[in-house]
């Protein structure tokens, strides 16, 4: 009668444990896209409008005009360094893959100013960061 019992506990416990393995969390923010596993946040999706700067990269030109947008201005230093980066790289990406002379030449520009404004967003950083550290 006893083990009768003790066997009917086990079962119990171990549906509990295998209903708690199949349940899945749900996602943090509706929308489309991929969530990265162990992330809370989704990609390709805009989860903050308010915070969205329009980035264009394809010249030098286009770069300057994001880059002195009241958007852009507006954010932190932290989060303009962000956007720096990720123009430095698009930019990069788009150099590396393109095949047509005229606009890898282009793209070399925009590429090699957006290097410099990424190093610069660097130094500033570490002013920042020394800065930080005296107080």
């Amino acid at each position: 009668m006893n083990s009768d019992f003790i066997l009917e506990e086990y079962i119990k416990e171990a549906l509990l444990i295998e209903s708690k393995k199949k349940k899945k969390k749900k996602d943090p923010k509706v929308g489309t896209g991929k969530k990265p596993k162990g992330s809370g946040r989704r990609l390709y999706t805009d989860e903050n409008p308010k915070d969205t700067v329009s980035v264009k990269f394809r010249t030098v030109t286009d770069i300057r005009d994001t880059l002195s947008k009241k958007t852009f201005k507006s954010k932190s230093h932290a989060r303009q360094s962000q956007i720096i980066n990720l123009i430095h790289q698009r930019v990069r990406a788009a150099y590396k893959n393109a095949k047509n002379p005229k606009v890898k030449a282009r793209l070399k520009k925009a590429y090699n100013y957006a290097k410099k404004r990424k190093e610069a967003s660097k130094r500033k950083t570490k002013r920042m960061n020394k800065s930080k550290s005296k107080k």
